[in-house]
């Protein structure tokens, strides 16, 4: 390539490059702090559907009417799709190359989430270590905190998941 070569990509051919899903586990010491981006704002459709999903229809949830009459005045977004929304921010950097999640630890639901709310995500690395049952596989233990548009915390939670020790191997065998 006659270019540096952009953060976050690599070389697969001359002029090709192709981005990176997942951080490798030696890119995932302990004490980083990835800041998720972009932002998720919460749609109703999300909340409907994840109420649907889960077959959590309290009238918090899905009911309009009944929510107005509520100290919330509005729908309150169900915890499972806010935990659902802020993990899933998280994968493309923290845990696309997982091979298995082991624990979500320590929920906190903090605040509310409402439809039209955007959620912001970041990461810490709490610990990281080579897998005694899988020699291939690193554990990466993480905790994750989500705020709104108004820097109000709404989530926080622990994450526990494998990770392949080699990363470009397993990005060479799958085509990633």
């Amino acid at each position: 390539m006659s270019a540096a070569l952009p953060h976050g990509f690599r070389p697969i051919a001359d002029d090709r490059v192709r981005e990176n899903v997942g951080l490798s586990y030696g890119e995932l010491t302990p004490g980083l702090v990835i800041e998720h981006r972009p932002g998720r704002t919460v749609t109703e459709v999300d909340s409907l559907l994840g109420a649907a999903l889960s077959g959590n229809v309290a009238p918090i949830h899905t009911d309009a009417h009944y929510s107005s009459q509520t100290r919330w005045g509005r729908i309150l977004v169900c915890s499972g799709v806010t935990l659902n929304l802020v993990a899933g921010m998280t994968v493309r950097s923290v845990s696309g190359l997982t091979t298995a999640n082991l624990a979500v630890d320590q929920v906190r639901f903090t605040a509310p989430v409402h439809i039209g709310d955007t959620l912001y995500a970041e990461t810490k690395i709490l610990t990281r270590r080579a897998s005694e049952s899988r020699p291939d596989t690193g554990v990466i233990t993480c905790h994750t905190t989500a705020h709104n548009q108004d820097d109000t915390a709404v989530l926080a939670f622990a994450r526990t998941f494998l990770v392949p020790l080699d990363a470009d191997t397993v990005r060479d065998a799958t085509n990633y």
